[in-house]
């Protein structure tokens, strides 16, 4: 009996140290509102996720392997509440599962080597420097563009390899990616070979940081992204700027926004502004800008309710839209208002 319970304590031992060196956790954000959207002489009033978090499943790790080096890694699931539908890519939902994310790593004091499927360096400015995190009705995404171009890269690279500059670097930070196209650059295919970086600095209420990507075509032209943000966090106001330049062949589109944050007992307000210049190709008249304002009440650290509204007013012959349907009248034509409205509440777990 008592080589039973010595053996039994022995395990324990080896299962609490195995435990200390590698450990796995389950995560995600559950987010769903109710919208009604009109675009022009449409109206579609509808439930839809993603408003204020990107909704997610997702499971993660880390293995401590000695000597200062780790290894990690990490899938995240995209989710479409409203119908059951996960993961999607490129608008297409259930056709990738961990759309989100697929990653492993390995960590140092020397930075981290992360590879698969993941955000782009160019992106992360807007997750930080839009007050809405790239999310709802308010988002600066609304009025950006790929021109036409045909790339999926905008937000995430399928086959990269990205570097991440270690913490403790007396607040710089930044990152460098490469996405291979593992397929032939032809005229009729565009695997979209994507390289970019981004490099910042934040100390105290401060953050700044500059970004630039680069995406193979299947034409003779590349698709280009410049952005530059930052955000200064006074305490009962934090305020957030981000400029975003978007290059095709003769067109451009210049986007920038200013947003804030203020913090109001168990709720937050967002308030946001949004212009977008576009250039080059007869498109010098399409133009648009956008106004949101949200408001959100945290019933806990994990709940919260919220509502919010959003308004385009675009230019010429511009078609920004906030997401709803477009008559193919009002689609031709441009030039058109978007304006939507939403009630919703998110749970993290």
């Amino acid at each position: 009996m008592k080589k039973s319970l010595l053996a039994v304590a022995v395990l324990g031992a080896f299962a609490g140290a195995a435990s200390a060196q590698s450990s796995v956790t389950l995560f995600g954000v559950v987010d769903l509102s109710a919208n009604s959207i009109k675009n022009g002489g449409t109206t579609l009033k509808s439930l839809d996720s993603n408003q204020i978090s990107s909704n997610r499943l997702g499971f993660r790790g880390i293995e401590d392997l000695g000597g200062g080096l780790q290894a990690g890694f990490w899938l995240e699931a995209g989710m479409d509440n409203s119908t059951g539908a996960v993961g999607g890519s490129a608008g297409s939902p259930g056709t990738t599962f961990f759309n989100r994310r697929s990653t492993v790593s390995l960590i140092s004091k020397a930075g981290e080597i992360r590879l698969g499927r993941d955000y782009n360096p160019s992106f992360w400015q807007t997750v930080f420097f839009d007050v809405y995190g790239a999310n709802g009705l308010g988002q600066m995404l609304n009025l950006t563009s790929t021109l036409g171009s045909g790339v999926t890269t905008f937000a995430r690279s399928n086959n990269s390899i990205t570097y991440f500059l270690p913490s403790g670097i007396g607040g710089i930070y930044g990152a460098v990616q490469v996405a291979a196209a593992e397929a032939p650059q032809t005229a009729t295919n565009s695997p979209n070979k994507y390289k970019g970086g981004r490099l910042g600095y934040a100390a105290g209420p401060v953050d700044v940081a500059v970004g630039y990507g680069v995406t193979k075509t299947a034409t003779a032209n590349d698709y280009k992204l410049t952005n530059i943000g930052g955000s200064y966090d006074a305490g009962m106001v934090k305020v957030f700027g981000m400029w975003n330049k978007s290059e095709f062949g003769a067109k451009t589109l210049k986007t920038w926004e200013l947003s804030a944050s203020v913090p109001l007992g168990q709720g937050e307000f967002k308030a946001g502004y949004v212009k977008a210049d576009a250039n080059g190709a007869g498109t010098d008249a399409n133009d648009a800008s956008q106004i949101s304002a949200q408001y959100i009440y945290n019933l806990s650290k994990r709940t919260a309710l919220y509502t919010g509204g959003s308004r385009i007013s675009n230019k010429g012959k511009a078609t920004f839209a906030m997401g709803g349907a477009v008559s193919a009248a009002d689609a031709a034509a441009g030039g058109f208002k978007s304006q939507g409205f939403n009630v919703g509440v998110k749970h993290t777990f």
